[in-house]
């Protein structure tokens, strides 16, 4: 295996003044999903800055984290494990409620998702206040796993989610920071 290739994500990553208000600028990771060579990149690298940790299972939290979670399981060789909005997922779940930028939001991970004691890296696409990602760390712990780290394509540093997950003691990596 040769080194891992570079490549500047910013140069893929949209970017939208005033979406979904004015004010707002929207960074658009969909043109990076499209790009074969995008994915393989974030693989790799993911899975060099985590290759030292334990991991069993990568979770995916809904929509766009499950692209970054498959894309990792299979560089890892492992599963996914879906987190998702309240009412997606069949059979018994447990329920997570958190604040997010304009409001709230409740997640759920079905019960059985978690092996007591399996070590899950968690993955999305973009870390801004953190709420989520807490909330997906309190759900698998609250079955019995344990959080190996979280991985984010992006991440929105003027608002701190990554220092909120790094003050309960989780590793945390993202590609592109925006300040």
């Amino acid at each position: 295996m040769g080194a891992t290739r570079q490549l500047d994500l910013r140069d893929i990553i949209g970017n939208y003044p005033d979406f979904p208000k004015d004010g707002i600028l929207f960074r658009d990771v969909n043109p990076v999903f499209r790009s074969n060579d995008a994915l393989k990149f974030i693989a790799d690298e993911f899975h060099r800055r985590f290759g030292k940790v334990k991991v069993d299972a990568v979770a995916g939290i809904e929509s766009r984290g499950f692209v970054v979670a498959t894309a990792l399981a299979l560089k890892f060789g492992t599963g996914v494990i879906m987190i998702r909005k309240a009412g997606k997922l069949p059979g018994k779940t447990l329920k997570k409620s958190y604040d997010i930028e304009y409001g709230s939001a409740v997640m759920e991970l079905q019960h059985d998702a978690v092996k007591e004691g399996q070590n899950v890296l968690v993955a999305d696409d973009l870390i801004a206040t953190g709420g989520t990602a807490v909330a997906a760390s309190q759900l698998i712990q609250q079955v019995g796993g344990k959080v190996s780290g979280f991985a984010f394509v992006i991440e929105l540093g003027d608002l701190n989610g990554s220092g909120r997950l790094r003050k309960m003691g989780h590793k945390v990596e993202s590609l592109v920071v925006y300040n």
